[in-house]
C-alpha cells in the first residue's frame, strides 16, 4: 500500500506549497521509453491519491502531448485549484524559425499561450525557463516574467539548467529592482551527478531559492535497470539511456562504482536501490521536492515509499564519501585545513 504524503514544503521564499515529491510528466505521451496513455493516467491518479500536489511538464515533452494529457487528467478530476502545475519553455517549436525558440519575449508569450491551451487552464502556478539560451538579455527575461506574474497568467517562475552566476545575478537584480524574481531552480542531481554541490546549493540558500532536482535516479541507472558484464558490455534497461543521448551519458566507470556503493547500502538496509537513492537525495540540504519520472505504476509506488526511509548516519556517510564529486579548483581552497590556516589554526564559525 502506498503511503500518503502529508508533509508539505514552501518552494523557496514563496507562499507556494508543494509536496516533497513532484510528478514529472516527461514520460506521458512518449511511446518509445515512456508510458501508454492509460498507464500515464493511472500514474497521475495514483500520485494525486497519495497526496502529491506538484506536477511538472514542458511544452517540448512529446511535442506537446504531455501537456495535453496532463491537462486532460486534471480537468477530468476537477483538480486545478488543488494542484501546483508547472511547465517550461525555451526549446524550438518550428525548425528554421529562431523566434519559435529561446527566452526572448516573443517566444515566451508564444510558448505560454500554447501551453495554456494544451493544459486547459488560464494560468500556470510555476513557469520554468527550461534552459539558458545564451542570447536573450537577462533583464528582458526578468521583465517578461514579472509582467506575466502581474497579469496573473503565471503565479511564479523558476530557472532550469542555468549557470550558477546567471541565477544569482537574476535573483540579485530582482531584489534591487523590487520586482518578482525566480523562486526555484531545477537542476540535475543524484548520486551520479552531484556537481550542484559546488555552488548551486549555497547560492540557492543565499537567494532563498528552492531546488527541485530532475533525474534523481539518473534516468533509471540508480534503480538498477542497467548492468554490464565482465567484458564491459551494457545490458539494456529499456529506458531513456538506451537512446544514448549526449545529455544522458551514464555508462561511465565512475558511475558503475557509484552503483556499487549504492548496492552496498541497499543490501545493508534491505530495501531497493531506488528507495535508497531517493531517500538520500530528498534529505540533502536545500532540496525541496524531487521530480519523479515513472513509466510504470509500480515504479511510482516504490518511489513514493522512499519517504518512509530514514538512512542511518553510517549509511549516509558511506553514500556521501563513496559518491563525492572530485574536489577541483577553486573549491580546494575551501577545505577545513585551509580555513584553519586563514584564522591562525583556530576554529571560526559564521553566525549563520
Amino acid at each position: 500500500m502506498t503511503m500518503t504524503m502529508t508533509k508539505f514544503r514552501t518552494l523557496g521564499c514563496s507562499g507556494l506549497v508543494v509536496s516533497p515529491l513532484a510528478l514529472g510528466a516527461m514520460t506521458f505521451g512518449t511511446p518509445r521509453w515512456g508510458s501508454p496513455d492509460d498507464v500515464s493516467e493511472a500514474i497521475f491518479n495514483a500520485y494525486v491519491d497519495a497526496g502529491g500536489n506538484f506536477i511538472d511538464t514542458a511544452d517540448v515533452y512529446a511535442k506537446g502531448k504531455s501537456e495535453e494529457l496532463t491537462g486532460g487528467y486534471i480537468a477530468a478530476r476537477n483538480l486545478r485549484d488543488k494542484l501546483v502545475l508547472a511547465t517550461k519553455f525555451s526549446f524550438n517549436a518550428e525548425p528554421g524559425n529562431p523566434n519559435a525558440g529561446g527566452n526572448g519575449r516573443k517566444n515566451l508569450h508564444r510558448a505560454l499561450e500554447g501551453s495554456l491551451r494544451r493544459l486547459k487552464t488560464d494560468y500556470v502556478d510555476l513557469f520554468w525557463m527550461h534552459v539558458w539560451d545564451q542570447v536573450t538579455p537577462m533583464d528582458e527575461v526578468l521583465q517578461s516574467m514579472g509582467d506575466l506574474v502581474r497579469s496573473g497568467k503565471i503565479r511564479y517562475f523558476g530557472l532550469s539548467d542555468v549557470p550558477a552566476w546567471y541565477a544569482a545575478a537574476m535573483a540579485a537584480m530582482a531584489r534591487v529592482q523590487g520586482v518578482p524574481g525566480p523562486i526555484a531552480l531545477q537542476m540535475e542531481y543524484s548520486l551520479t551527478e552531484r556537481a550542484i554541490e559546488y555552488e548551486y546549493i549555497s547560492m540557492a540558500r543565499e537567494f532563498s531559492l528552492g531546488i527541485t532536482p530532475w533525474s534523481p535516479l539518473a534516468a533509471g541507472f540508480l534503480a538498477g535497470k542497467y548492468s554490464r558484464d565482465s567484458n564491459g558490455n551494457v545490458h539494456s534497461g529499456g529506458g531513456r539511456l538506451d537512446l544514448n543521448l549526449p545529455s544522458f551519458q551514464k555508462f561511465k566507470d565512475k558511475n558503475w562504482r557509484v552503483l556499487d556503493v549504492l548496492r552496498k547500502v541497499s543490501d545493508d538496509a534491505g530495501v531497493p536501490l531506488a528507495k535508497v537513492a531517493l531517500a538520500w537525495a530528498s534529505a540533502q540540504p536545500g532540496i525541496t521536492s524531487l521530480i519523479l519520472g515513472a513509466s510504470k505504476l509500480e515504479q511510482l509506488h516504490d518511489n513514493i515509499a522512499s519517504l518512509e526511509l530514514t538512512l542511518s548516519p553510517v549509511q549516509v556517510e558511506t553514500l556521501n564519501e563513496g559518491t563525492a564529486p572530485e574536489l577541483v579548483s577553486p573549491y580546494l581552497m575551501a577545505r577545513p585545513e585551509v580555513k584553519r590556516g586563514i584564522f591562525g589554526g583556530t576554529e571560526v564559525q559564521s553566525w549563520g
